[in-house]
């Protein structure tokens, strides 16, 4: 029976969105609204509109430090927990259309859509149900209408949308409470957006459990049906407490799973303000990230089977610091020099006895893929044509099939013709990065010692 489990968890498989998303890896979160110009994190709702008047607004610089940074998207956090709209809703007074900003004119999220475009990067939007300023907010349906209605303006007006962000937060406290439509919202976005991924409150990706970037050891996708958020809204194992942080520290291991019998996929993502918190203040200037914990963070979340949403946060004037720009044009600038080439590309014999599929798949972005059915642990080896310096190995499965890898091993030929192991791992799932001691060698030897059913790797990676 408990053999049963491995086996079902193995069947599970990404939904064409999901996989979109996961391709995503990595993108930034703009936490920009009210609490900028308030100096609060958490707006109340009552400050009035006029406060809201960024002089140097410039979307398009906003996403060319994102690309620099190597992001593939932007997410625009268009109404906060304040009820403040970044767009001129037809729902409410309470937007960019009753500020001073242009006259009234302004449309931050149209700017911020049509810059993401025009620099190749994804749009997606950020929207909170919980509402400090509306009035029909606890009162059941009509919140619920008024919701919808700020969905269907959002995702009828900006083009395509990767990603809606529904933040499930209600401050601890509060007077007015709200049971949110869940499946209304969801069914809502199906309609509207089908390819869209819905995060962290949604049936689509599994936030990680907390805002400092901290993700599993071994980050599964396939997990147990009861850790998921249903398409009707229902999600039966998450903490209510925490709106929203699952329980267990771990959702995919033989332990973990052995008694369950339904899974699903359920991949992760990891959110963390760039700064202390999400919304600018000046006061925490030199509390932003370095580029070597980026690089890090980065490793620990791109690099272990999971999404970085990593939070942006503009001044009062619209624009970044000095500080941020510089942090985050060095870091895309090394992940371009760490990731940039491919020692695969042109050189090197890849054997993989025992499969099925070319294994020069493996040197291919395509999809394409190698697969391994047997008993016995699976070996991909890699014989370079003369002793190449590295330090990054990097591994990819086929999860259009599922995940299917428990435990690997990487060894490296020294020069007494003798393998020395380098590194173990767990899972690998969509991309796992291995780092490694800088290292000169002929050959490296990756052994699949534990997996479930059988194993597809579609990429390898030399840096």
């Amino acid at each position: 029976m408990k053999e049963q489990a491995f086996l079902l968890a193995a069947e599970a498989r990404p939904t064409p969105r999901q996989l979109r998303w996961q391709q995503t890896e990595f993108y930034g979160l703009i936490s920009y609204g009210m609490p900028v110009f308030t100096g609060k994190q958490y707006g109340d709702g009552f400050t009035p509109p006029s406060v809201f008047c960024p002089e140097e607004m410039d979307t398009d610089v906003w996403c060319a430090l994102a690309k620099s940074a190597g992001m593939k998207g932007l997410v625009l956090t268009c109404k906060h927990y304040d009820g403040f709209c970044l767009w001129p809703t037809r729902q409410t007074d309470y937007s960019v259309k009753s500020a001073n900003w242009l006259g009234g004119e302004g449309d931050l999220v149209r700017m911020t859509a049509d810059s993401c475009r025009r620099a190749g990067l994804k749009f997606g939007v950020f929207i909170t149900p919980w509402d400090r300023h509306e009035p029909t907010y606890g009162t059941g349906k009509a919140y619920d209408d008024f919701f919808c209605g700020l969905l269907r303006e959002l995702l009828t007006d900006y083009g395509e949308i990767f990603c809606v962000w529904l933040d499930g937060v209600c401050g601890a406290g509060e007077k007015r409470v709200q049971e949110h439509d869940w499946g209304r919202y969801y069914s809502l976005i199906r309609s509207l957006q089908p390819d869209a991924a819905i995060s962290f409150m949604g049936p689509d990706v599994r936030w990680c459990g907390n805002d400092r970037g901290m993700a599993r050891a071994a980050e599964w996708s396939s997990v147990p049906a009861g850790y998921g958020v249903r398409e009707d809204g229902s999600s039966p194992k998450l903490d209510p407490k925490t709106k929203g942080t699952l329980i267990s520290p771990d959702l995919g291991s033989r332990k973990a799973i052995r008694h369950e019998r339904a899974f699903i996929w359920y991949p992760c993502e990891v959110s963390v303000p760039l700064r202390q918190h999400w919304f600018f203040d000046p006061a925490e200037e030199y509390s932003a990230k370095t580029k070597d914990k980026l690089l890090k963070l980065y490793y620990e979340t791109v690099g272990n089977n999971a999404n970085l949403m990593l939070g942006l946060s503009p001044n009062k004037r619209g624009a970044f610091t000095e500080t941020e720009t510089s942090i985050l044009t060095a870091f895309g600038r090394d992940l371009r020099l760490f990731f940039g080439g491919n020692i695969l590309d042109s050189s090197g014999v890849i054997e993989a006895p025992g499969g099925e599929g070319d294994p020069e798949n493996l040197r291919k972005e395509d999809r394409s893929f190698w697969r391994y059915g047997g008993k016995a642990p699976a070996v991909v080896t890699v014989r370079l044509p003369e002793r190449e310096p590295f330090d990054k190995l990097v591994l990819q499965e086929h999860i259009e099939n599922g995940q299917h890898i428990e435990a690997f091993t990487v060894e490296a030929l020294s020069e007494k013709n003798r393998w020395i192991r380098v590194y173990s791992g767990e899972t690998v799932g969509y991309k796992k990065i291995c780092p490694l001691n800088a290292m000169q060698t002929q050959a490296l030897r990756i052994t699949f010692t534990s997996y479930r059913s059988f194993i597809e790797l579609s990429h390898i990676r030399i840096n």
